[in-house]
């Protein structure tokens, strides 16, 4: 059995010298390829040397909303030259956060916008973060997918961490996104969420770790997340949806792969 971790903060503080052993043990367990997003112009370079290092990983490349307070129009065009100079996988992490207070919403929507409109530019697809302001993203995907959500427009891409309705979910679904899951889907008290992953399309579900956060329930209070624990966080999908673990990691390997087409199974 081989997973995609499709959201992995391989480069965090949290993680500084330990990568090599991370990376090993992540393999060891089967996680065959690891996407490493960036989430403001200061880690790029970081972002791209690390996935240099370690041919399992891929990056992509954005400006999370949690970092416009401090971005600039510089930084997009920054963005710009290592989406045409050094080709990522996806764009992101982008999208929108309302949820931290306080928050400039016209600030991060700004952003947002202009990021869509690159990975229009260049034809990827986008990693969303999206808290507390699932139907205002919504709105933005809507004026580039246009009526009938055209994959014409932009590509589409994973709403990672999904955390909405089952209306939201099937909208973005219906826009062609895939939805991530992760830690927070094996706690038992989650039952909104775990109803989702049992009951959504399994072709529209993808997994995740957002190491080193979004901790699963096994681990103690205070402990990153790892890769290592994304086979662990497939088997709760596996038994919320009475599958054999292996169907899980075969169906959400290949749905990382058509979402994420730069993503190349060359290393799975």
């Amino acid at each position: 059995m081989t997973f995609i971790d499709t959201h992995c903060h391989l480069d965090a503080a949290e993680f500084g010298g330990i990568q090599p052993a991370l990376m090993e043990t992540a393999l060891a367990a089967g996680v065959g390829r690891i996407v490493v997003p960036s989430v403001a112009r200061a880690n790029f370079e970081a972002v791209r040397e690390l996935c240099a290092r370690f041919p399992a990983c891929a990056p992509a490349y954005g400006i999370h909303p949690m970092y416009t307070d401090s971005a600039t129009p510089e930084d997009l065009d920054v963005l710009r030259g290592y989406l045409r100079d050094h080709r990522p996988v996806a764009i992101g992490e982008i999208g929108l956060d309302f949820f931290i207070e306080p928050h400039d919403r016209a600030r991060q929507e700004y952003f947002f916008a202009a990021q869509l409109r690159l990975a229009r530019e260049f034809d990827l697809p986008v990693l969303l973060h999206v808290r507390r302001a699932q139907d205002t993203v919504l709105k933005h995907l809507r004026q580039f997918y246009g009526s009938g959500g055209s994959a014409a427009k932009l590509r589409a891409g994973i709403v990672h961490a999904f955390s909405g309705s089952r209306q939201q979910a099937e909208e973005f679904i219906g826009l062609g996104f895939r939805l991530g899951f992760g830690g927070a889907m094996t706690y038992p008290r989650a039952t909104r969420l775990r109803e989702l992953a049992a009951t959504l399309p399994l072709e529209s579900i993808v997994l995740e770790t957002d190491a080193p956060d979004i901790a699963p329930c096994f681990l103690e209070r205070g402990a990153p997340n790892k890769p290592e624990y994304l086979p662990r966080i497939a088997q709760t999908l596996a038994e919320l949806r009475g599958m054999p673990l292996a169907e899980i990691a075969a169906a959400t390997t290949a749905n990382a792969l058509t979402v994420l087409p730069a993503l190349t199974p060359s290393h799975l």
